[in-house]
């Protein structure tokens, strides 16, 4: 029966797919959107050539997401209702699932997932080995992240060979190189999350490794600190650079900590992960304590997990300023049944990966269009009332995803590692982790809307995209408010000014409740982004990805501050970003790019 449901299923996938082929694009969508879809998603011909619409993508993925439900039972009939209910999902911008799954769900190469950590153990072999499947998982779209620390540092003996150590960042070279040679899916390269503990030997050389630009182009790192690391740093006591028990050196923690200040205020990098905080927050502890994240920082993994992430577009949950709380709750309940299929029917890189992901069910619902939602409710970004729509909306959501996979548990079974994790007895659940906030670089742009929980880069800026291609983005948001809220003769004046500069300073013709409303990322102070992002951890099961944007004259003092902020706030990680502080960016303010829109 089960295989009847599934021939069924296939021939309907295929017959939609024949159809969806030829019918012109009726999903309302602009040229950057469509820009988007037809360099990375849509289906191309030996010859290059697009031959899928966007409607066609989502029957595609659709139609293999529901694929699972025949696995559980299911006659064709009801999967096909399914895989209709997911298309409605995506063709509607309500949600997109991560990249990964947009780009193979229902193609050959079938591996669905964005977010994978490796082990890293110090011999020849199992580096190579772990080398060997970043390669499988780069070329299938992943990200990989990486724990550096079980790596010997430079100079230590090396008793097989009578030689010593080349230390983690040689092999963090070797890693970056892999990287640059394999483009993921064919479309673009790979990403990693490089990690080193501070108390490392090696820590000094990890934290300057990205000094010069474009070198380890294909990393994020972040430095791995512990509360022992901030509670010596705030007594200004003593930090011991450890391997393998053995104490190396014994410094100042302030060195180590003004080092990857200093760094982080001149290049953004490294990032801060908070080790302790993130451990607390591990779901299943019996398996082994979390050491690593995803290249954005928002999925911390056990060694050989991956994760599927999709992301709710909060603007389509707003109608006539009010927040359609039904309609937030069928769209969080749908993804949950979506993201759980899709680790059943994901083709995983290497047998570990699929077992360990398997065990724990590991998903994350995030959101997308935080901060357009908050311009279409007229609320500031930096506000006490934004903090507080925050924690409803994000609790809201959590309390419906848990609710969805307790249902699926029901019906499907709990994860396997269930009765070893913190859930066991009293909350029986489908998936290990169900809430990450992703910065949604790539499905925010499809959907139109700001990115993530990020305040709006600015209301008009160039987006630099595949091959170098970059795209003019005009807020849609505040785009409707000039059309509802501002005379003719007066929209004029102020697109104007915010074509050439991005905001809306100068600009005289607004009230000044407006001009509070639709403030952009530099003129939020980094107090009430730090508040924001604790404002969706606290009921986030993994993590936040959050950039903190500071402008080009902060100095280092107050990148400090917002680490140690970050860290008493009880925040995963974060990055800070000082405005100008590399050449390359991948968005930049709108002055003289205009005419680049087509480039």
């Amino acid at each position: 029966m089960q295989e009847y449901a599934l021939l069924m299923l296939r021939v309907y996938l295929q017959l939609c797919h024949k159809w969806w082929k030829w019918v012109p694009s009726m999903i309302n969508l602009d040229i950057n959107q469509r820009t988007i879809l037809e360099g990375r998603y849509l289906r191309r011909d030996e010859d290059g050539e697009v031959v899928e619409t966007p409607e066609g993508m989502f029957r595609r993925v659709a139609a293999a997401v529901a694929e699972a439900e025949t696995r559980f039972g299911a006659d064709a009939k009801t999967a096909g209702a399914w895989a209709e209910r997911f298309y409605a999902l995506m063709a509607g911008l309500e949600f997109l699932p991560n990249s990964p799954t947009l780009i193979n769900a229902g193609r050959e190469a079938g591996q669905l997932s964005a977010c994978f950590v490796l082990p890293l153990e110090d011999s020849i072999e199992a580096i190579f080995e772990t080398l060997k499947n970043t390669a499988l998982i780069h070329k299938s779209g992943g990200g990989t992240g990486f724990d550096f620390s079980r790596l010997r540092p430079h100079g230590d003996p090396v008793r097989s060979t009578g030689g010593v150590a080349s230390g983690p960042v040689s092999f963090m070279r070797i890693f970056n190189a892999a990287t640059e040679e394999v483009k993921q899916g064919g479309v673009r390269r790979g990403a990693n999350m490089g990690v080193l503990r501070a108390d490392h030997p090696d820590v000094f050389e990890f934290i300057t490794c990205k000094e010069e630009e474009g070198a380890f182009r294909n990393f994020n790192i972040s430095v791995a600190a512990t509360d022992a690391f901030f509670e010596a740093l705030e007594r200004d006591g003593e930090l011991p650079l450890v391997f393998h028990d053995k104490v190396y050196r014994t410094i100042p923690a302030r060195q180590v900590f003004e080092a990857a200040v200093t760094h982080a205020h001149a290049n953004g990098e490294p990032g801060v992960l908070f080790l302790d905080a993130i451990n607390r927050g591990n779901p299943t502890p019996a398996l082994g304590a979390i050491e690593a994240t995803n290249p954005c920082g928002e999925q911390p993994l056990l060694p050989h997990e991956s994760c599927n992430l999709g992301s709710i577009n909060l603007v389509k949950m707003v109608s006539s300023k009010e927040i359609d709380w039904d309609r937030l709750r069928r769209v969080v309940r749908e993804a949950i049944r979506f993201l759980d299929n899709v680790v059943e029917i994901n083709s995983f890189p290497v047998p570990e990966i699929a077992a360990a992901t398997r065990r724990t069910r590991k998903v994350g619902l995030g959101v997308m269009g935080w901060a357009d939602m908050l311009y279409r409710l007229g609320i500031p970004y930096d506000s006490t009332a934004a903090l507080g729509l925050a924690e409803e909306l994000v609790s809201f959501i959590r309390d419906e995803a848990r609710a969805a996979s307790r249902e699926l548990a029901a019906q499907r079974g709990t994860f396997p590692a269930w009765r070893s994790s913190v859930y066991y007895p009293d909350l029986p659940l489908r998936n290990a982790s169900l809430i990450t906030i992703a910065p949604t670089g790539s499905i925010s742009g499809i959907a139109g809307v700001s990115s993530g929980i990020e305040p709006v880069f600015a209301l008009s800026y160039t987006r630099t995209i595949f091959d170098g291609k970059r795209l003019l983005v005009i807020d849609k948001a505040f785009l409707e408010y000039l059309d509802t809220s501002v005379p003719e003769v007066q929209k004029q004046g102020v697109l104007s000014t915010v074509y050439l500069t991005g905001g809306l300073a100068g600009v005289e013709t607004l009230p000044p409740e407006s001009k509070k409303v639709f403030k952009t990322a530099l003129e939020i102070s980094p107090e009430w982004h730090l508040k924001m992002q604790a404002a969706f951890q606290k009921y986030t099961d993994n993590a936040v990805s959050k950039t903190i944007n500071l402008p080009r004259t902060a100095a280092p003092a107050e990148v400090a501050e917002i680490f140690l902020q970050a860290h008493a706030l009880g925040l995963k990680g974060l990055t800070v970003y000082r405005a100008g502080s590399r050449e390359e960016q991948p968005l930049t303010p709108p002055a003289n790019c205009r005419p680049c829109l087509f480039e």
